[in-house]
């Protein structure tokens, strides 16, 4: 790998990771008005039309019935979970403080990855873990500042968010890809559907679109991720979703007025440093066999989204196909 291909693979990850941010915009100002489970699913809603072609565009025949039922029933939950919890701490909480506490999704997928995927967790990555939850503690501040829903409901979708990659880590390569994809657009979409109607509230065409807005954008931000990984190395594209702390700061400025305090930037470069001592821990071999950080691509809770792993495999499988005919 080139160094100007590693240089394109980081700037696609921060034009994915900008569009992500500008997703959660979206979901912030839409969450002033709407329960997030009504703009969940008409965001998962049309999302539809997004990843059918996905799927369309998926040439190996599968079959609907899960091999791994109840890994793939388990990951389902995590991702309406994770959606739900995701959005409402957006609509609730500064944007900073939702990204500073998402940040410990590599925190937890190496938790996760002890009892799910039979990792051995040395000393180094305890203490990166240890030290990124007392980042955590920074951030919300327990004893000092009011705690609210919103909090737990930001540390619940990390922690959503960290069994989806363990368990996608786990089944991935086993599991169908439209299985994979189909089974958690259908539970966010029955679960959100019945919930709908207990909180519907009419929406004028502008906030119509904005759900639709907020369905491309988190299918162009996968897509931007796809080929920043075609581009550069793991271990130069994932440390770039932590970008999102300065749009964050930016968006809550120009947008919400928020300007994040001392404590929160502190909490945050806490528990990004530990998370980078991970990912580079797993980079450079010999912390783990699985490297279930690197792995985790896919920005879970945004609806447009799709397995980028799966994608990418999918990619390579076709044009080793094709230089084979060449041949």
């Amino acid at each position: 790998m080139t160094q100007s291909n590693n240089i394109k693979g980081a700037l696609l990850s921060l034009a994915a990771f900008s569009t992500y941010a500008s997703h959660d915009v979206v979901v912030r100002i839409l969450g002033a008005n709407y329960s997030p489970m009504q703009t969940l699913f008409f965001a998962s809603l049309l999302s539809f039309p997004l990843l059918t072609l996905m799927m369309v565009g998926d040439k190996v025949p599968h079959s609907l019935r899960p091999i791994h039922p109840w890994w793939v029933a388990l990951r389902s939950l995590n991702m309406v979970g994770g959606g739900l919890c995701g959005f409402y701490a957006f609509s609730v909480l500064p944007l900073a403080q939702v990204y500073s506490i998402l940040f410990t999704v590599p925190l937890l997928i190496t938790l996760l990855a002890i009892p799910i995927l039979g990792e051995r967790v040395g000393i180094h990555r305890a203490g990166a873990v240890v030290a990124g939850l007392i980042g955590v503690l920074v951030v919300v501040r327990p004893g000092s500042t009011e705690l609210n829903l919103g909090h737990l409901s930001a540390l619940i979708a990390a922690f959503c968010v960290a069994s989806q990659s363990v368990i996608a880590r786990r089944i991935g390569n086993e599991e169908n890809s439209i299985v994979m994809m189909l089974y958690p657009f259908a539970a966010i979409f029955i679960t959100m559907g019945i919930a709908l109607g207990f909180v519907y509230e009419p929406m004028p065409f502008v906030d119509f679109a904005g759900m639709g807005l907020i369905a491309a954008l988190g299918f162009v931000g996968a897509f931007l991720l796809v080929g920043a990984y075609r581009a550069g190395e793991a271990a130069i594209v994932a440390p770039m979703q932590y970008s999102q702390i300065v749009w964050a700061t930016i968006f809550g400025l120009l947008f919400f007025d928020e300007v994040p305090d001392m404590p929160t930037y502190i909490g945050a470069a806490i528990i990004i440093a530990s998370g980078l001592y991970i990912v580079m821990r797993e980079a450079l071999g010999g912390a783990s066999e699985n490297t279930p950080v690197l792995r985790n691509r896919t920005r879970a809770i945004a609806p447009g989204t799709f397995r980028v792993g799966r994608h990418l495999r999918r990619i390579e499988a076709a044009e080793a196909k094709a230089e084979q005919a060449d041949d």
